[in-house]
């Protein structure tokens, strides 16, 4: 299968980016952009993914059986490792370029990707911060959160605490119920706006590794349908794991990356750069 011409011309096509978008993003790390795909690149995407999706999955625990954890999604990883299709989709300027433009850095290497099902009845996705599995250097981080479909509350689109960045506490806590019940308690001290929003067709979030995030669940019989792919400075340096996670994502997501030392393997080219 080929990507058709008319959806692989708008993946080459740069978005346009506002001053003011850049700065809300910079102030909340997260940011909604709408229009960002239109409806032949979504339903081409959907159908591609799904499959993929279908070839790599190997879940058989019944949902009701599953640890919060499991409840939350069906998780894959690396798609564009095993589809050329996807590949261009995770490698494209119009996604990489918004990236880089919002961080504001000089051009962005590829951490992973990972396709997030939420299943029909499936439960919440607690509270988080995504960096705290990453042996990343600095906060120059940003994942593209991309519903192959349009996103109604009740299908459990994500929902940011806007600006919690700047809260250190919660952000060595792994997704559990002991990060939902922390986290929640935490935020409902501060004044930090609790953004929970349904997501239109074609529009995409993008959110820092250090904002806090959640995702409701899905009440439907239908399943939720989301591409992420984690972005990083294309300068990123790998940091002294602090965890086994971090570990964990090292020998996965980076291996041969040396502490310290800027992440330049295989596994991570740079996919745009101004």
């Amino acid at each position: 299968m080929e990507v058709p011409p008319h959806i692989k011309q708008l993946l080459e096509q740069p978005y346009p980016i506002t001053r003011e978008q850049i700065a809300f993003y910079q102030e909340n790390r997260y940011i909604k952009l709408k229009q960002v795909m239109n409806k032949e690149t979504l339903d081409f995407y959907n159908e591609v993914i799904t499959r993929q999706v279908n070839k790599m999955n190997t879940m058989e625990t019944p949902i009701e059986e599953r640890s919060t954890y499991g409840k939350a999604f069906l998780q894959l990883f690396n798609l564009w490792r095993t589809e050329a299709v996807v590949k261009e989709l995770v490698f494209s300027k119009r996604l990489a370029s918004i990236a880089t433009e919002l961080m504001q850095t000089r051009g962005v290497r590829i951490y992973h990707d990972q396709a997030l099902f939420k299943e029909g009845g499936g439960g919440i996705t607690p509270w988080h911060a995504d960096q705290y599995y990453w042996p990343l250097e600095t906060d120059k981080t940003i994942t593209a959160w991309i519903p192959l479909q349009a996103t109604p509350l009740e299908l459990g689109p994500l929902e940011f605490s806007a600006g919690s960045h700047q809260i250190v506490e919660g952000r060595d806590l792994e997704i559990s119920d002991e990060s939902e019940a922390i986290i929640q308690q935490k935020l409902k001290i501060t004044d930090f706006r609790h953004v929970v929003e349904p997501f239109d067709a074609g529009e995409i979030s993008f959110h820092s590794g250090w904002v806090f995030h959640r995702a409701g669940a899905n009440s439907t019989n239908e399943t939720r349908k989301v591409m992420t792919i984690i972005y990083m400075d294309k300068e990123m340096k790998l940091k002294q794991p602090e965890n086994k996670n971090q570990i964990n994502d090292w020998n996965t997501w980076c291996p041969g990356a040396e502490i310290g030392v800027e992440i330049d393997t295989p596994l991570n080219p740079v996919i745009y750069q101004k």
